[in-house]
């Protein structure tokens, strides 16, 4: 046995050990300094974005306007930037490795994503130790930059509105459009899923409607079982998916088996070309941009790079979140002399960053008390007989 000194010393490294513990978690640690990285060099910013799988749609159209965006603002910028993809297959569990990879490569100054809330929570720790900004296009579970128990760090920022505007969006039309009296919600039991699953049916019951809530596994494809069980009398079935196809799924059974519910996805199932059933709903992030005249230039540039490529919802964000994190690198290079001294100098000078003509439209900025954009909204689109999606909202 150890004596009363022996002990007291074992229980102060302990204490020591917790409070640098702790510190490490709520700021950039000093490894995160590298020598100095000439901004006159080529400078990396990776991806992390599902590129196969179900949703390997989204990470391909966010990937390919991510590397139009450089091509086209790099030079104004005054920077020379490479882009790098790393698929997360839409499984947070990949997401840490690709993250440690991009923290080990000391010309990598900033990550663009991850595109999931998942994958963010999973790799905020990580990346921000290692004084990496971290710009999501996409992933918009509320409780990763609000509430009590944040799950991202302040190294995290998105550049699209969050959960918290999309459920009770979604939920309002459901009842002033739709004149929805019951809802029926299943969630696909990952945290995407259910957090906005929950912030619809936090809306619709405040305002009297019934709701009936519903799980399925995230990687059941079928869902005959579960169709049986929403009353023929149900108005809406929400069903906030990542993957497209089982929203399809979902609404052909409900019409086979003689349900009159409309299917009303999130941003997640937004894809014209994997779910298309007429009269079904979906909510996305971003509206259509081809109404936007300063974004016909750009939107013809990228068809050009991208022969064949269909203008989606998802794509346009992720040319905002890179220039985004090219913004704030140039903010880094100019105030740091010209040279990065050190990574977390890009986190410092994100939220100062201010963008005219958003490609989304209007001005960007940054919310003053979260690192979500400031009076960010949700567009609905309803699917036409021709299965193309129409703004309703």
């Amino acid at each position: 046995m150890k004596g009363r000194k022996g002990l007291l010393a074992v229980a102060a490294v302990a204490v020591l050990a917790s409070v640098i513990a702790a510190s490490a978690s709520a700021a950039p640690a000093k490894s995160d300094r590298t020598s100095a990285l000439s901004c006159k060099s080529t400078l990396k910013i990776a991806f992390i974005t599902p590129l196969t799988g179900d949703a390997g749609f989204l990470g391909t159209e966010q990937l390919s306007w991510a590397k139009y965006a450089v091509k086209t603002l790099a030079k104004q910028y005054g920077l020379k930037i490479q882009v790098v993809g790393g698929d997360s297959q839409l499984d947070a569990s990949l997401a840490p490795a690709l993250a440690q990879r991009y923290v080990a490569d000391k010309k990598l100054v900033a990550v663009l994503g991850p595109s999931a809330s998942g994958a963010v929570a999973a790799t905020s720790q990580a990346l921000y130790a290692a004084g990496i900004a971290h710009i999501s296009p996409s992933a918009t579970r509320t409780s990763l930059t609000k509430g009590a128990n944040r799950e991202a760090t302040p190294g995290f920022f998105r550049v699209v509105p969050d959960d918290s505007v999309q459920g009770p969006t979604d939920a309002n039309y459901m009842i002033s459009k739709l004149n929805a009296k019951k809802v029926v919600l299943i969630d696909a039991q990952e945290p995407y899923s259910v957090g906005l699953a929950d912030a619809a049916e936090a809306t619709l019951k405040a305002k009297g409607v019934t709701t009936i809530r519903q799980s399925v596994s995230v990687s059941q494809s079928d869902f005959s079982s579960i169709v049986t069980k929403v009353p023929n009398d149900a108005d809406v079935v929400f069903a906030p998916f990542q993957q497209p196809p089982k929203a399809q799924t979902l609404a052909q059974q409900l019409i086979e088996q003689g349900k009159k519910a409309h299917v009303f996805g999130g941003d997640g199932t937004n894809d014209s070309d994997k779910f298309k059933v007429p009269g079904s709903f979906v909510s996305n992030f971003a509206g259509p941009i081809d109404g936007i005249s300063y974004d016909q230039p750009i939107i013809a540039g990228w068809k050009k790079d991208n022969a064949g490529a269909t203008l989606g919802s998802f794509g346009p964000p992720a040319y905002g979140a890179a220039q985004v994190a090219m913004a704030a690198i140039a903010k880094a290079c100019a105030k740091d002399g010209g040279s990065l001294k050190s990574r977390k100098d890009v986190i410092a000078q994100v939220k100062h960053v201010v963008i005219k003509n958003w490609i989304l439209g209007g001005t960007f900025r940054f919310s003053t008390k979260t690192n979500d954009p400031l009076n960010g909204r949700f567009t609905i689109f309803q699917i036409q007989s021709n299965g193309s999606y129409k703004v309703v909202n």
